[in-house]
């Protein structure tokens, strides 16, 4: 890794913690660069220890503001965390590519919900999802963050806000939470088939850090009326990469 390859990380990774502390996708900026420096495969594996101390940053940024709804995003972890499991096993033995194009719909439906629905993301409302149908969604959404991890901040974001009725700071400050639960085992699934860069991680990390810790702190002083328009073009720059990248 060159001073100039190690800079590029540190930039990309700002702005990646930065977008995935308010809506999700920063794997898109990421995941290219790493992919030319490592491999596609270790790119997958090497992106979490980025993303695993940029949430734990983010996690603080947000708690600083009170934001983490810590009883209601307690009861999703495990769920969250056996998805995740699951999904990174398989990611080490199956190319990603399968998922392209069915995640860049989803993507677009989000940023379509937020600009027609905008209400639905704004205020805090009666859970729509309950049991077993609550465990049943974020550990599909877990297994798709295990799997690829790009983009999960959009679907959990829908589960949280839509789902579990959370605004969207709350659902901004719950989703750090789930995503630094279940990255820790990830890293570990990923690094026992040699599928993670150590170096390149810990650089890559320094930049998702601070970008995490100032994204999580605009959360909470602007509000969820600002983070909505953050998310629909994070969403739609998302899908068009993963429909034409």
């Amino acid at each position: 890794m060159t001073l100039f390859e190690g800079l590029v990380l540190i930039v990309a990774g700002a702005a990646a913690g930065f977008v995935n502390a308010l809506a999700g996708g920063g794997s898109a900026i990421t995941i290219p660069i790493l992919t030319e420096m490592v491999g596609i495969t270790t790119a997958n594996g090497t992106n979490r220890i980025a993303i695993l101390l940029a949430n734990l940053t983010a996690i603080a940024g947000y708690q600083k503001g009170e934001a983490i709804p810590w009883q209601r995003v307690g009861v999703l972890i495990i769920p969250t965390v056996l998805g995740a499991a699951a999904g990174a096993w398989l990611s080490t033995v199956t190319p990603p590519d399968v998922l392209r194009g069915v995640f860049a719909g989803v993507f677009l439906l989000v940023a379509a919900s937020v600009l027609l629905r905008p209400s639905r993301w704004l205020e805090e409302r009666e859970a729509v999802l309950h049991e077993p149908w609550r465990s049943i969604v974020f550990f599909g959404i877990g297994f798709y963050g295990g799997f690829v991890q790009a983009g999960v901040g959009f679907l959990l974001l829908a589960g949280l806000v839509l789902g579990a009725g959370m605004n969207l700071v709350n659902g901004n400050a719950a989703k750090v939470v789930l995503v630094a639960a279940y990255s820790p085992l990830a890293i570990l699934l990923f690094a026992r088939a040699s599928q993670v860069d150590l170096a390149v991680g810990a650089v890559l990390a320094v930049g998702q850090m601070s970008g995490a810790w100032a994204g999580s702190r605009l959360a909470v002083l602007k509000g969820a009326a600002w983070i909505r328009w953050v998310l629909v073009a994070a969403a739609l720059t998302a899908a068009v990469r993963l429909a034409f990248g």
